[in-house]
């Protein structure tokens, strides 16, 4: 690996393919945005009657839209696990800590995962968010199939919150990004066929139940598990939680190639202002975005 692959706090987003943004429906627009405005620091971009853009710096991380027929999503249906918003580095997270401390936000967990560090905790309409940092690439450790190693140990809080910087928090970096998503879905398998098959997403590594896929040598930026939802049904329109999230292309040809395959399995895809709007086998909306410029 090069040096010049070895800068963390871009290299979730310097793949050919990318998370950029997830779109959840809620129940109290007002309140949530709130929450993620306060808990995580996500500065509001834009505001409507209906939704809400947040994000960091100017890149749009999260829309929460409303519906008034929107139910609450059983806990076992297919969609969002967690939204995983990536800190530029562990000084970053150690100080949104200190900051989530001080509100007494109540965890889900923390994980050292050997390629990152990662805080969990629930917003208020229990959609899943971790926080976390990557360490540098050069420090994971890569299987000659070209899968990297990953494990869940525990993560002393107390020392990375010792580590924090002393000024006060000004809310997230603007670096910060939507580092990848983790989904809930009826079937590994089925998901593999879809997300490596059909998305060119290679498997990163494999826990029980769950598959990790990424794009160009990155840990994952699409997980998706089985252990809510084992042989959930496709979502319906009216339930809360995960409307849809993007990938975004670096590579024209990395896109064209899947769009080939897409119109190949005759899978629907719409043209949509945003890019190429279909749905995994779950009902999961998903937007290709073709590069900028």
């Amino acid at each position: 690996m090069t040096h010049a692959d070895d800068q963390s706090a871009s290299f979730a987003l310097s793949r050919p393919v990318h998370v950029g943004r997830a779109h959840l429906v809620v129940r109290d627009l007002e309140m949530m945005a709130g929450f993620y405005e306060k808990a995580l620091g996500l500065k509001r971009l834009a505001h409507g009657q209906s939704g809400v853009d947040l994000g960091a710096g100017d890149r749009v991380l999260l829309t929460l839209t409303t519906r008034s027929d929107a139910a609450p999503a059983p806990r076992n249906a297919a969609g969002l696990f967690h939204n995983a918003f990536l800190m530029p580095d562990r000084a970053e997270l150690a100080h949104w800590l200190v900051h989530a401390a001080h509100l007494g936000l109540q965890f889900d967990g923390a994980s050292d995962h050997l390629v990152s560090e990662a805080i969990y905790l629930s917003d208020p309409e229990g959609n899943g968010i971790e926080v976390y940092r990557d360490r540098q690439p050069s420090e994971w450790t890569y299987h000659p199939d070209g899968t990297v190693e990953m494990d869940t140990r525990r993560l002393d809080l107390q020392a990375l919150y010792d580590s924090a910087p002393k000024t006060p928090w000004a809310g997230i970096s603007s670096e910060a990004a939507l580092g990848h998503i983790h989904l809930q879905v009826g079937d590994v398998p089925e998901a593999d066929r879809f997300y490596e098959g059909v998305l060119g997403l290679k498997k990163m590594a494999s826990y029980p139940g769950a598959s990790f896929y990424a794009s160009g040598n990155y840990h994952h930026h699409v997980a998706a598990n089985i252990w809510n939802s084992r042989k959930a049904p496709a979502r319906t329109g009216a339930m809360t939680g995960l409307q849809d999230y993007e990938l975004a292309f670096n590579d024209h040809s990395v896109l064209s190639g899947v769009l080939a395959t897409l119109e190949g399995l005759e899978i629907k895809v719409d043209r949509t202002a945003r890019g190429f709007s279909l749905a995994d086998p779950w009902g999961i909306g998903l937007t290709l975005v073709a590069p900028q410029g």
